[in-house]
């Protein structure tokens, strides 16, 4: 809690991924995937409750083991591949209401899948947000990115062009202004602002601005790959 405002941190974790199957349990530098943000989200002083909202059994497990209760299992229909985030997010919430007797000021998302969470940066960003509360609702974790809008292509038949036609045409990534990303690194927003508009990019919401070696994701195999190996760079894990 920070200036009597109280905080979730829901960490979505569903079983079905197709792009890397079992991706959420799978070991990556000692531990299950999911575990590193419930270790970051742990580690945490401003958030109350750590929420692991998953339908599987075997993530249940994964996050019990590092000390996570997870009181819940989602239902199927809230976990398929089209199943927007914001939905399991809203269930978990309407869980923690209706069950526990607890609500919260603020959602803090944090997704398994971007595990590259520098220490203080949970807190950094709750802080920032809180303090700032009267001028914003939200705030999201964001990178920049290294391929361009303007130099990105697209593919037309069996040519390629601009992706971007609007944009000047370069050849060199320093010669355009800077282009950013929303990675997942964490999302924040007010509880009531999130279930009014269903949304973690609320029009008021200010950036926090992640290092270069945060902007790894995980959708595959390769990126996986990526990913524990900055562990290993960065961290100094064996």
């Amino acid at each position: 809690m920070y200036k009597s405002k109280s905080a979730i941190a829901v960490i979505p974790a569903r079983g079905g991924s197709k792009g890397l199957p079992g991706k959420n349990i799978r070991p990556i530098c000692g531990r299950p995937l999911i575990a590193w943000s419930v270790l970051r989200a742990a580690e945490s002083k401003l958030i109350d409750c750590i929420c692991v909202t998953t339908d599987d059994p075997a993530i249940a497990d994964a996050a019990r083991e590092v000390g996570v209760d997870v009181p819940f299992l989602r239902p199927a229909e809230l976990a398929t591949d089209t199943s927007p985030t914001i939905a399991a997010v809203e269930h978990a919430l309407d869980f923690y209401v209706k069950k526990q007797n607890r609500a919260f000021d603020y959602v803090v998302l944090l997704e398994p899948t971007s595990p590259l969470r520098h220490p203080g940066d949970i807190d950094a960003m709750l802080t920032r947000l809180i303090d700032a509360a009267a001028a914003y609702d939200a705030i999201v974790s964001i990178g920049e990115v290294a391929e361009h809008p303007a130099i990105v292509k697209r593919k037309v038949q069996d040519k390629i062009e601009p992706y971007c036609a609007e944009l000047k045409t370069t050849t060199r990534r320093q010669d355009n202004p800077p282009a950013y990303f929303p990675y997942g690194v964490a999302y924040m927003v007010k509880t009531e602002t999130l279930l009014r508009e269903r949304s973690f990019y609320p029009a008021r919401a200010p950036f926090f601005e992640i290092r270069r070696y945060q902007t790894y994701e995980i959708d595959d195999i390769y990126d996986f790959l990526c990913v524990e190996a900055v562990m290993k760079h960065e961290w100094g894990i064996a």
